[in-house]
């Protein structure tokens, strides 16, 4: 048998035995709190700091970037017309604006109290009733046909599509577009009206690349708002450059005239003729093309 003193011995080291162990898991269980202590203040003041940066920056203007703000809805703004009110008793003239356009320098011809069609041919300069006219479409270098369709009065001349441009002047209405396949080409035909393809410039009020990148200059007809008119620039410029031009004029829709050197004319409300390009029959005498085209605007 143990005496007493054997016994207390035994005793007091198993218990010291068992403090021991509790204090490791003591020590444990302090140390995970606390680092989960640590974690959460942490993440709370990221959360915090992120949400008061956030916060800043919804209020605070900055220097050198706009505020971000909430934009109201798009309202359609209508442009002022280009030409001048004119009355309907006037005669027929050609309204003649120069302007400037990203350094382009541009000539813009409004005609009033006239009507659109096409002609194929020479023109009669002497003809009075014209005030405008312009090359329209192009002339096949193979067969000297014409280059996209065409119609003349309600009379086919051409069915190409090798351009996607096209304009159309049914009934006196005037319609600029760009489509492979327009039902204005039948209608033009059944009506008696007009119709020809050239390339496209603006589409939409954007810009339509071409992938002819030389430099020439460039005319155009044109729709903004409705108000149908020709531009031409008056220094070399690429097809992009031109269509860009037309587009920040607030054009709508835009195809190509014939520009380059190619002979036309304007005329003014005094009746003073302005010409443009070279007239090869009468200063050259050289031989027209059986097929030129041109787009006229005749008084009323």
């Amino acid at each position: 048998m143990k005496d007493l003193k054997d016994i207390r011995d035994d005793q007091i080291r198993v218990v010291g035995e068992e403090s021991k162990d509790n204090k490791s898991s003591r020590n444990m269980y302090i140390i995970v709190s606390l680092i989960a202590i640590v974690v959460i203040g942490v993440v709370m003041l990221l959360t915090l700091n992120n949400k008061k940066i956030s916060e800043q920056q919804m209020v605070e203007p900055s220097l050198f970037e706009p505020e971000v703000v909430a934009l109201p809805e798009e309202k359609t703004v209508e442009l002022e017309r280009l030409g001048r009110e004119v009355g309907l008793s006037e005669t027929g003239f050609v309204e003649i604006k120069d302007t400037l356009i990203n350094d382009v320098p541009i000539r813009i011809y409004i005609p009033h109290n006239a009507t659109m069609s096409l002609h194929i041919g020479k023109l009669n300069r002497t003809d009075t009733t014209i005030i405008y006219a312009a090359q329209a479409a192009d002339v096949r270098a193979d067969n000297g046909g014409i280059v996209g369709a065409f119609v003349l009065k309600g009379e086919p001349k051409a069915w190409g599509l090798s351009k996607r441009g096209f304009c159309a002047s049914i009934d006196g209405n005037i319609t600029i577009g760009v489509e492979d396949n327009s039902p204005l080409f039948e209608e033009a035909t059944e009506t008696g009206g007009y119709f020809f393809r050239q390339y496209p410039l603006v589409k939409n009020g954007a810009v339509v690349e071409n992938e002819i990148k030389t430099k020439s200059v460039r005319r155009s007809i044109c729709d903004r708002n409705g108000e149908i008119f020709m531009v031409e620039s008056l220094t070399k410029e690429s097809f992009h450059d031109f269509s860009q031009v037309l587009v920040d004029l607030g054009v709508d829709q835009a195809i190509y005239l014939i520009g380059s050197s190619s002979y036309g004319w304007a005329v003014d409300e005094n009746g003073q003729m302005h010409e443009f390009g070279e007239d090869l029959y009468y200063k050259y005498k050289k031989k027209i093309p059986r097929n030129i085209s041109y787009l006229i605007w005749r008084k009323n």
